[in-house]
């Protein structure tokens, strides 16, 4: 990139003033990762100073089964194969109050599309998990999981998503995104869910009043141009409902062949490479100068792995996600490293091992808990990056 367009580029970033589709292309072009990462880590130290949210929370997966098959996925399992399971509602309610210690705030639900539960196990299970855990938050089911119930349940997505708040339901997760461009995406996903109707029910959700997370699958078969397409379809829709909290760029995973059965589900790795460190710094930094208008970047430290989650925050990114414990999602494909859980002490450490204050926070981005920020009399404690 050369000098006046980098100069451009930063008195746009400066004064406010809106990056277009060209500019985040320009950007994805630069090989200079110190500039880009210094750029927006001014932008997330003007929206959310020296913090770094986090949350205590729990995955809960009630089922592996799903219609699907899409092309990067490991989770999903047939009927009949060996590993493929579905909890009855109690046995999930028990796995549920099993994670309650340790002042769990948030419960993080999804699951395979699967062909034969019918629909009232979905709302059913909310009433019993928010009976249960009464003061837990309840983030459950994707986009392409609220389609799925209007075809099982001959509902509409308005009356679906009005039973499971009525159940329970605080928001919606972010999967189901993974690029929007049809270029990539009829490569990778087998569902019906698209960017029409994955929006159509986002936009349905934010009328409703539930804010929601909105994530990018990056590093697979797609080219910057189409992550950037991503960005700013999100940045468009956050521009008419104001809904989204929170974007999440999420790493994909090669799968390390699943210790279950020896299968390898991953049908993109044999023409793929995994997004290195740098590449996925060089997208946070760019996301977070693209996506003016949404508060939050969040860094899911279990696709990236702890310290590249640590230099995040300094591209850009101002949520290290929580404490997780268990997460078949990922940890069905990768197996390279990255924990099953963090504690509320680690990700305090984490935190300020990166030069950050650590702020506890729940699913709707209220505060719990303000923690100091690294010791200033300590040399060898970090800093924030200064801006």
């Amino acid at each position: 990139m050369d000098l006046g367009l980098k100069r451009e580029l930063e008195e746009k970033v400066r004064a406010g003033v809106r990056l277009t589709r060209e500019d985040g292309i320009a950007l994805y072009e630069s090989d200079d990762l110190a500039w880009l990462g210094g750029l927006a880590h001014e932008v997330r130290t003007r929206k959310n100073g020296d913090v770094v949210h986090f949350n205590v929370n729990r995955h809960l997966n009630m089922t592996n089964v799903c219609t699907a098959s899409c092309a990067y996925c490991s989770f999903q399992r047939k009927p009949g194969e060996k590993d493929a399971y579905t909890m009855r509602i109690e046995e999930a309610v028990k796995l549920a109050k099993a994670m309650e210690s340790d002042n769990l705030t948030e419960l993080h639900i999804v699951n395979g599309l699967h062909p034969n539960l019918p629909w009232r196990y979905y709302p059913r299970s909310l009433r019993e998990l928010k009976a249960a855990l009464p003061d837990v938050s309840l983030k459950a089911f994707t986009a392409t999981e609220i389609h799925h119930f209007e075809t099982i349940s001959g509902m509409s997505a308005s009356e679906i998503l009005d039973e499971l708040i009525d159940a329970g339901l605080e928001s919606l997760t972010g999967g189901g995104a993974e690029i929007f461009d049809w270029e990539v995406r009829q490569h990778i996903v087998d569902h019906r869910t698209h960017w029409e109707d994955w929006s159509r029910i986002h936009r349905l959700a934010h009328e409703k009043g539930l804010k929601t997370p909105c994530t990018m699958l990056y590093g697979h078969i797609e080219e910057p141009r189409h992550r950037v397409d991503h960005v700013l379809r999100l940045r468009e829709l956050q521009d008419e409902t104001g809904g989204f909290q929170v974007f999440i760029p999420l790493r994909y995973q090669h799968d390390f062949v699943d210790m279950q059965d020896g299968k390898v589900r991953n049908r993109l790795q044999a023409r793929t490479q995994m997004a290195t460190g740098a590449e996925a710094l060089k997208t946070f930094a760019v996301s977070r100068l693209l996506f003016d208008n949404v508060p939050h970047v969040k860094v899911f430290w279990v696709m990236h792995g702890v310290q590249t989650a640590q230099l995040a925050l300094q591209h850009g990114a101002d949520d290290m996600d929580g404490s997780v414990v268990e997460y078949k999602i990922t940890h069905d494909a990768d197996n390279y490293g990255t924990p099953n859980k963090l504690t509320r002490e680690d990700l305090l450490d984490l935190i300020r091992d990166a030069g950050f204050r650590p702020v506890e926070r729940n699913t709707r981005y209220e505060i719990i808990r303000e923690y100091e920020g690294p010791d200033p009399e300590r040399r060898e404690s970090p800093q924030p990056m200064r801006v």
